[in-house]
């Protein structure tokens, strides 16, 4: 989506949206990207802020935290990359695992290890995914539940925001991921930036303005 959006000012309630920089062979990652697009809008009374994530299992939660003190947001919203999926992939669970296929960009490649020592098995994101996946659908975007957010640098942060949301300091704010099909250019199948950025403000718009999910049946909205 394009367009002129208004100016938000300092006072408004935040949401706050992180990308991944590029790794692997790739030279941009669409995460990063559509956060960037999303900065500075203001969504259902929100202003949207946009940080940076390395993809790194080390470095990545302490950027989250610094980001999580500086702008004390109402929901956050982690966006990651998962190269071969069709769609836009609204994750259900995080797990305490990582097990990484790759070295991250730190040279980092753990196997069978947590994410947070003593740490719960999983955390469930606190986003109403069933009404974020009807209004994408019903918008045309391709979109799905996803049970899974791998075991890589994705789903350690998302492990890792969740772990910090359910302390008291963060009590009432919501969180979650999504993973982002590739863009045109970096492999198939894939999406283009517009188009994810436009139903990631959707997606937000319905998150910030739904306190109840929906009971959706599997298959209820094919």
């Amino acid at each position: 989506m394009q367009g002129t959006f208004p100016t938000a000012p300092v006072s408004m309630p935040t949401v706050l949206v992180t990308g991944f920089d590029p790794f692997g062979e790739a030279t941009v990652n669409p995460s990063w990207l559509a956060a960037q697009a999303l900065h500075g809008r203001v969504i259902a009374g929100h202003r949207m802020v946009a940080a940076l994530l390395p993809t790194s299992f080390g470095e990545s939660v302490l950027r989250l935290d610094a980001a999580l003190l500086r702008h004390a947001p109402r929901l956050v919203l982690c966006l990651g990359l998962a190269g071969g999926r069709t769609a836009l992939s609204l994750e259900r669970v995080a797990i305490n695992v990582d097990d990484a296929r790759i070295p991250d960009n730190a040279g980092a490649q753990p196997v069978d290890t947590p994410a947070v020592a003593g740490g719960p098995a999983a955390y469930f994101g606190t986003l109403p995914i069933k009404a974020m996946l009807r209004a994408l659908l019903q918008a045309g975007v391709r979109a799905e539940v996803s049970q899974t957010a791998g075991t890589f640098v994705c789903n350690h942060v998302f492990y890792g925001l969740m772990h910090r949301l359910a302390q008291p300091r963060w009590q009432g704010v919501r969180g979650g991921l999504v993973h982002l099909p590739w863009l045109p250019g970096q492999g198939q199948p894939s999406m283009p930036l517009e188009t994810m950025v436009g139903a990631l403000a959707m997606a937000l718009e319905c998150a910030l303005t739904t306190t109840a999910d929906l009971r959706l049946a599997a298959g209820a909205l094919d």
